[in-house]
């Protein structure tokens, strides 16, 4: 077994950092605090294994070439339009993917963050990892290949939200409190689960990557005003 990639099993735990990249002294909205996620850490924890999904759209699905990567990942900064391109379908579940899984963690604990999607580090393809506790070694690492939402809940939860793409901004984005979901592990296993509080949060934004959604778009007027600015330094984004 490679190293690294057989993380200790815990339930998921409540992070007292903004969601998705850390500032000191922020005080983001309470959430409640998540349930245990055993089902989903002993399915979906990165592990080894080979298999082949169906394939009932092949132009869909990424090819060798799409999942190539380049040591070592970088965050791809907004506003590269990598972030907005079309992000296929993985249908190889091998040693490639699981060495890129590996190094999208080791990007987002380097970078301070709990979530990171394949296009923020230059890879167009449905794959996602995070681990809510933040740090190497503590919680859950989960890597979510080909999601699919197919319930959210009717009650929404408003949270503050950083990016590892947008440095240093941080707004309110209004999201369901919890979604179900469909997926496939590192290994091509199929996953079906409910995640809810903090997980879930992190799961969506993460999901949005992959449908070149970013996490501005999710804010109102009036939060969108209160980081505009920011985005214009940042980014060049003229966003009001």
């Amino acid at each position: 077994m490679a190293a690294g990639l057989c993380p200790r099993l815990r339930v998921f735990v409540a992070s007292s950092r903004p969601l998705l990249a850390a500032r000191s002294g922020a005080l983001p909205q309470p959430l409640r605090r998540a349930g245990p996620a055993m089902p989903l850490a002993a399915r979906a924890r990165r592990g080894l294994g080979s298999s082949t999904a169906a394939d009932p759209l092949a132009e869909d699905f990424a090819t060798a070439s799409d999942l190539r990567f380049e040591s070592p990942l970088e965050v791809v900064k907004y506003p590269d339009p990598v972030l907005r391109a079309r992000n296929k379908r993985i249908s190889t579940f091998d040693a490639n993917l699981r060495a890129l899984a590996d190094e999208m963690f080791d990007v987002m604990y380097k970078t301070d963050g709990i979530g990171l999607s394949a296009p923020q580090v230059g890879v167009n393809v449905q794959l996602m990892v995070f681990n809510p506790a933040g740090v190497k070694g503590e919680g859950e690492e989960i890597v979510l290949v080909n999601p699919v939402v197919y319930k959210s809940a009717k009650r929404l939860l408003v949270f503050e939200e950083g990016c590892l793409s947008f440095p240093g901004i941080y707004g309110n984005v209004l999201r369901p409190e919890s979604v179900k979901i469909e997926a496939q592990d590192v290994t091509g296993a199929k996953i079906k689960v409910k995640l809810s509080g903090l997980p879930a949060r992190v799961f969506q934004h993460e999901f949005d990557h992959l449908l070149g959604i970013l996490f501005f778009d999710r804010m109102t007027m009036d939060v969108l005003e209160t980081v505009c600015e920011e985005l214009k330094v940042s980014s060049g984004l003229e966003c009001i």
